[in-house]
Order: structure tokens, then C-alpha cells, then sequence
């Protein structure tokens, strides 16, 4: 996930005490355990219970090894080792690094599939600057809940429904993985009807932020060349002008980043449309990087840029290519997780966003393209703890383990549910 260049923090959320929101409300764990021929929580619950000190351990070794995107090879070495052990079919190498684990129910359903990202934020990439790979995104915290889910369904497969196929995917932070993992084949292969997949967040630890017709922006770029014996100042001057289409800019104090929060949770807010652009000149050449929501926007934002161009003579406007694609979750998909969360984890457990954050993108959009699913943030956020220790790339990013329990319990959960249904 790409971050804004403040070096403050990010979507702030009140940490919450207890631990009600991680293991539910009581008597939760039974309130489907009588739905005919599915997968009771309870039993889900059970096996995490007897995972989770292994999971944390697993977790801490992924992130003592953390590699830059499609250098994941350790990384993918320890997920087949450990998918193999859980009894999964396993295949390496996909789209890179990438590793895919099938696991068969005993019983008949459908084939969901569930991506977890494996690669680490490079250094470029950190808040601040860093001097090498670190797990500050908390793909080491995604890769070990997927095991988990992994691990808790391969012990219920008696009981499980379907097929479920986990996607290890390599390079998410250079948004190439996806692709690659698609143009190898994988969504075909596989026949998955639908596919989920978790983000850590900056949410109170064990608290789920769902994303119904939302999601994240994609992306655009566009380059101007100017000419003339004034062209470095014009390039500058054109930089300043195309800045200025921005309805958004990015926080700088953590009163910004609250509201940001609040923004993202009101209906038809601030947020529900906004383009957010960076302009730099370099010499004759000025480069833009900017992210619209709705996507649509892209359109009238070429067309801007063309226009204030044209004020310069012999200005020659480029656009490497499409847009990288917006992750737009289907609204039923999502609402339909919301309420099995509140049913079997709490009511307390789940909060809706109704807007996209306007400075983070991702490559889960691409699979989102071909079949339905959802994309949904897991809080890991410990009570007290400072927001950055929360927030994907920043120095000091320190997600509350407990999340990975909760991450487990909800997905689990979640993805026997969507093998069993009709």
C-alpha cells in the first residue's frame, strides 16, 4: 500500500479496552452451529485456540526475514512447507514467487479463494526513508492469518464444504503480483467463484472495517515535456497549476488523520468524491501521480491536464498507459460478511467505511475485476498505542498480535461459509 509523504499518522481510531471485541459476545460462538450442514464457529474457535501461540511464533519469524517484492523466496519457501503440512496441494512458483494451496472439503460446494501478500515494503517505501526491506505493511501478519485459515480448515476438512484455494502472492508493493499471478492462469485454473482477502489497519485490535462499494482508488500518470528557453520555470509554474486540481491533500498532523477516519465512516461525505494529485518538475519535465474516486474521474482529470498544458507552447502531454483499476468491493459481498461478523464475533466487532482512503491503492482490484469477493481491514491497533504503530509504513509499525487470532476466527469462519452456500 502506497502512503502519503507525511510523516504523522493515519486513520486514528479510539483504541478499544477489554477484549470483548476479540473473542465476541458470549454464546456467540453457537449462533450458527445449527445451520444445517455447515461449519459451526465453535469448532473454528477451538482450532484457533490451539493455533495461536504457533501462529504468533510464525508470524515473528516472517517478520525477522522480511524480502522486497519478487525476492519473496524465503518467504514462499516457509508457506509451501507449511501449506504441505496441513495436507494442501501445493504449487510454487506461480507469477514468481507466488504459491497457491488447494484444500478439498469432504463434502460438495463451491471453490472460494482466499490471497494473502507475502513481500515486504522496500526502503524507498517506508515512511521517512529506510536502509532495507521491512515488514512495516504487515504482509507478514496477512501471510500468517491465511496459514491459519489454512491450518484451521485442513483440521475440520471432514466438515468443510467445497474447495478453498489460497493465493500467496509476491509483489503486491510494486503492484505486479496480482497481474502476474492472473496472467499465469491461477483464477482459471482453479475455478474460484469468488476470492477474500484481509489488510491490517489502524482500527482497535480485533475490530473488522468493511468496505461494501468501496474499496480502494487506483491510479494514473501523465508526463509533460516542456520546451523553450523558459521551460524549467514554465515546468514549475505547471506543476504548481496541476497540483492545484487536488480536493483532497495529504494529513500532515494527527488531528487530520482523525478526521480522515471520520470522514471515510460518514455516508455522502467529504470523501465520497475526491482526486488527489502530485505534480513535481524535473528540469523541463513534470511529472503527475494522482488517484480519483469514483475512477470515472480519470477522464475529466486527462482532460485538465491537457487543457492547463496547452497554455504552454509546444507542451507535449504523455500518459503511460491506462489507469491502474480502483478495488471496488461488491456491496452484497461485504454486507453479507458484516452481519456473520456481528453474528459470531460481536456486534461491536464491525465497522462499515463508506468512502475509499484517497492515498493507498492496491492490486487485490485486479482480482476483483474478474470475480466477486471482499477486501476488509483488520484492526490491529493496540489499546494506548501510538496511531503510526498501526498505520502500514511507518517506522514504527508494531501491529497487537492478538489481531492475528481474530483474523483467523473471522476468515475461517467467513470462507467455510461461502464454500457451503448454494
Amino acid at each position: 500500500m502506497e502512503l502519503p509523504p507525511a510523516r504523522r499518522t493515519l486513520l486514528g481510531a479510539a483504541a478499544m479496552a477489554g477484549t470483548g471485541l476479540l473473542w465476541g459476545a458470549a454464546g456467540t460462538a453457537a449462533a450458527d452451529a445449527g445451520r444445517a450442514g455447515r461449519l459451526p464457529q465453535g469448532a473454528v474457535d477451538a482450532e484457533v485456540a490451539r493455533l495461536e501461540r504457533g501462529l504468533i511464533a510464525l508470524r515473528r519469524d516472517l517478520h525477522r526475514h522480511p524480502e522486497a517484492p519478487g525476492r519473496e523466496e524465503r518467504t514462499a519457501g516457509v508457506v509451501a512447507g507449511e501449506l504441505r503440512a496441513a495436507g494442501l496441494a501445493v504449487t510454487t512458483g506461480i507469477g514468481g514467487h507466488g504459491v497457491v494451496g488447494v484444500l478439498r472439503g469432504a463434502r460438495p460446494g463451491r471453490t472460494v479463494a482466499y490471497r494473502a501478500d507475502m513481500d515486504a515494503v522496500p526502503a524507498a517505501g517506508i515512511v521517512g526513508g529506510g536502509t532495507a526491506p521491512a515488514h512495516v505493511c504487515g504482509h507478514d501478519v496477512h501471510t500468517t492469518v491465511a496459514l491459519g485459515v489454512a491450518r484451521t480448515l485442513a483440521r475440520l476438512r471432514r466438515r468443510l464444504s467445497g474447495t478453498v484455494v489460497f493465493l500467496f502472492q509476491p509483489a503486491e508493493e510494486a503492484l505486479a503480483g496480482a497481474r502476474a499471478m492472473i496472467d499465469a492462469g491461477v483464477l482459471e485454473r482453479t475455478g474460484v467463484a469468488e476470492i477474500h482477502a484481509l489488510h491490517c489497519g489502524p482500527f482497535p485490535v480485533g475490530r473488522f472495517a468493511v468496505t461494501p462499494g468501496h474499496g480502494l482508488p487506483g491510479q494514473d500518470h501523465a508526463e509533460v515535456t516542456l520546451t523553450g528557453p523558459d521551460a524549467p520555470a514554465a515546468a514549475r509554474r505547471l506543476a504548481a497549476e496541476i497540483g492545484a486540481l487536488a480536493t483532497v491533500t495529504p494529513p500532515r498532523t494527527p488531528a487530520d488523520l482523525e478526521r480522515m477516519v471520520a470522514d471515510v465512516q460518514t455516508p455522502d461525505g467529504p470523501l465520497a468524491r475526491f482526486v488527489a494529485v502530485r505534480a513535481g518538475a524535473l528540469d523541463t519535465k513534470v511529472s503527475v501521480s494522482y488517484r480519483c474516486w469514483p475512477q470515472e474521474r480519470y477522464t475529466g482529470v486527462r482532460e485538465d491536464i491537457r487543457r492547463l498544458a496547452a497554455f504552454h507552447p509546444g507542451a507535449g502531454v504523455r500518459f503511460p498507459g491506462e489507469p491502474f483499476p480502483a478495488m471496488v468491493c461488491p456491496e452484497s459481498d461485504a454486507r453479507a460478511l458484516a452481519r456473520r461478523l456481528r453474528r459470531t464475533l460481536g456486534r461491536d466487532t464491525v465497522t462499515e467505511l463508506h468512502a475509499a482512503f484517497p492515498f493507498n491503492g492496491e492490486d487485490f482490484a485486479l482480482y476483483l475485476d474478474r470475480v466477486p469477493g471482499t477486501y476488509t481491514f483488520l484492526g490491529v491497533r493496540a489499546p494506548g498505542a501510538p496511531i503510526t504503530t498501526a498505520y502500514p509504513h511507518y517506522p514504527d509499525f508494531a501491529p497487537d498480535e492478538r489481531a492475528i487470532a481474530a483474523g483467523v476466527r473471522a476468515m475461517a469462519g467467513w470462507i467455510a461459509e461461502r464454500t457451503h452456500r448454494p
